[in-house]
């Protein structure tokens, strides 16, 4: 299994926040199909003010660029991001359209009983 923890702001506006929390309550069905086609197996969205992090469990054969070519063939995919994407804003220092960046791993801690 592989883990990837990614960042995305929100634009910093209460009604741009409580509208993204709000569709994420009630994710179609064809959005979390497509997220299981890429071979996500958890994902968790975590928010703190206009901050996103997202935690994805993959497993091992996932790579974003398998998952880019997955969603850019599917209309709804197409529709769902440019749903969500009008309450997100660019992350300092990243390209135009930048969403969501990938975290680097700096520090792992994990307790072995013996």
């Amino acid at each position: 299994m592989q883990t990837f923890v990614l960042i995305c702001d929100l634009k910093d506006e209460p009604e741009a926040i409580e509208a993204y929390e709000a569709c994420h309550q009630a994710v179609s069905e064809a959005i979390l199909e497509s997220i299981r086609r890429a071979g996500i197996l958890e994902m968790s969205i975590y928010r703190w003010k206009n901050r996103l992090t997202m935690i994805m469990k993959t497993d091992e054969d996932f790579t974003f660029e398998k998952k880019a070519a997955l969603d850019n063939a599917n209309p709804k995919v197409q529709e769902w991001e440019a749903f969500v994407g009008q309450y997100q804003s660019n992350l300092p220092g990243t390209p135009p359209n930048w969403r969501w960046a990938l975290m680097k791993p700096i520090f792992q801690f994990k307790f072995e009983e013996d």
